[in-house]
């Protein structure tokens, strides 16, 4: 079966493999750096998808900050009005949920929640429009959606996972950070008979605990990805259908844009408990 909607040449596997290929670089063994020939390469760069995050990203620096520059309480426009009710949003749940003091958190959620939407929004994009426009000058492949790469949505959840690391260690001293790892959720005993017992409940604790702390970053990146990476693969599976996909895409773009929003919305969540939890003593 061959693939339509400008790649009538390709078969369906084929059509599908060239759309979830990244455009990628990396450096051989002899030192020369190569396009597209990185299979296996752990140091492959992928370029698009760090092409596209960066640029949503600068876009949402230069489009809040428009919206700053020229808000005004007697004539406000749409798109302040919409920009007002996120961070409004961004800003209640931040109340609701982070019970430290911190300058920072409120920000990043703003940034992570406005971050990721962008990114996901990107899956609504028609699947060839963006990459037949790179075809045409030269560019193999463009993957359009970086939330679909599961190194970038690993690179977030890693930086929320350092934050985390960074503010228990901040609040609780190092002292109670090797405490919360060795003393919970099984309190050793401190006294008696039991005391025999105390090295075997703390490595206890400690192998538990351990696992839970190194599952946040996981569960976090990888819930993202999964859910985006399944949404793109359904639209183009869509997209093999030619002409008849305009009212299956249609549906499903609509779907989307609640799988859009709430991925974002979860990620901001969780790094936001994440933080809280890192900031409080227990």
């Amino acid at each position: 079966m061959a693939a339509e909607g400008g790649h009538g040449a390709l078969t369906s596997d084929a059509y599908i493999q060239h759309h979830l290929q990244n455009l990628q670089v990396c450096k051989t063994e002899s030192g020369e750096w190569v396009w597209n020939e990185c299979a296996g390469n752990f140091w492959a760069l992928n370029v698009d998808s760090m092409f596209w995050s960066v640029l949503l990203g600068v876009t949402f620096v230069l489009l809040f900050r428009s919206v700053a520059k020229k808000s005004s309480s007697k004539k406000p426009t749409k798109f302040q009005a919409a920009v007002e009710i996120i961070v409004e949003i961004v800003d209640s749940s931040v109340k609701d949920t982070f019970h430290g003091t911190s300058r920072l958190i409120a920000p990043l959620a703003l940034t992570v929640f406005v971050w990721v939407f962008l990114m996901n929004l990107m899956d609504l994009v028609p699947v060839d429009w963006i990459p037949m426009a790179a075809g045409a000058v030269g560019v193999p492949y463009m993957k359009v959606v970086p939330t679909t790469d599961v190194n970038v949505t690993f690179g977030m959840s890693f930086a929320v996972f350092f934050l985390t690391l960074f503010y228990t260690i901040k609040n609780k001293g190092v002292g109670g950070f090797i405490a919360e790892l060795t003393l919970h959720p099984i309190a050793p005993p401190t006294k008696g008979a039991g005391l025999i017992a105390a090295p075997f409940i703390i490595a206890f604790n400690f192998i538990l605990e351990t696992v839970a702390l190194l599952a946040k970053p996981l569960s976090l990146s990888l819930r993202l990805f999964g859910n985006m990476f399944a949404g793109e693969l359904i639209f183009i599976l869509i997209a093999l259908l030619g002409v008849w996909q305009l009212p299956l895409h249609f549906g499903w773009a609509v779907f989307h844009v609640l799988i859009v929003t709430l991925q974002a919305f979860i990620f901001m969540m969780l790094t936001i408990v994440y933080l809280s939890l890192a900031s409080e003593s227990h």
